[in-house]
């Protein structure tokens, strides 16, 4: 459970007085979920980090629900919904699928969730021309990974026919 909740604070975040997008801190958290009037659930700074951590395994379902609310409500439009089930590492219907799973692994990265961002705003050619820049600055998308044809040059393509 630790895991999934510690992957919820680094992926909904908000966005401060200066335009800059920020993770929650445990206590903005356990004080939102505290003062949430939709349920009579509280929970301390000092018990949420002990979630976090892994030293308390055992949360009530009424904690769980009131953590779940709290990043469901906060979540980016499109995404998965938070629900105590995730927070159990129950699997559900995005746990079945392998790019999913890859895709909320990749978007725990801080910076790629910013990349991710700024490219919703852009048109779909300054899109194209972004992953055209991508694709020649970080070569194969993964290790392992085979070259695209369009980035492979041979003898032939940088010698002249006669």
């Amino acid at each position: 459970m630790a895991a999934r909740l510690n992957e919820l604070f680094a992926i909904v975040t908000w966005v401060d007085d200066r335009g800059r997008t920020r993770e929650y801190s445990t206590p903005q958290v356990a004080r939102a979920i505290t003062d949430d009037p939709a349920h009579d659930t509280s929970v301390s700074r000092v018990y949420l980090a002990t979630l976090r951590s892994g030293a308390n395994t055992n949360p009530t379902v009424a904690v769980l629900k009131a953590i779940a609310r709290f990043f469901d409500e906060r979540r980016a439009p499109g995404s998965a919904p938070v629900t105590a089930s995730f927070l159990l590492g129950e699997p559900g219907p995005a746990d079945d699928d392998p790019e999913s799973r890859e895709l909320r692994r990749k978007l725990a990265d801080r910076q790629v969730r910013m990349i991710a961002m700024r490219a919703g705003d852009m048109t779909p050619a300054v899109r194209r021309q972004v992953l055209q820049m991508l694709d020649i600055l970080g070569g194969p998308t993964a290790p392992g990974t085979p070259p695209t044809p369009e980035s492979v040059r041979t003898e032939d393509d940088t010698t002249e026919s006669g």
